[in-house]
């Protein structure tokens, strides 16, 4: 079950639902930025190594 720290709780907020989602389906904690980032970082990379199959 992933977390959210609240003191990121306000930017985390601010992403799209799809993204919040992807994020929250990682099963990941986040206590702050830098770990926010971090998912974020990895999710486009996951998406640009998807383009490059394609």
């Amino acid at each position: 079950m992933s977390y959210v720290a609240p003191a990121i709780k306000d930017k985390f907020e601010t992403l799209s639902i799809d993204l919040k989602n992807a994020i929250l389906d990682r099963n990941v904690e986040l206590y702050d930025i830098h770990d926010l980032i971090n998912v974020l970082e990895q999710i486009v990379n996951e998406g640009e190594q998807e383009e490059q199959k394609v």
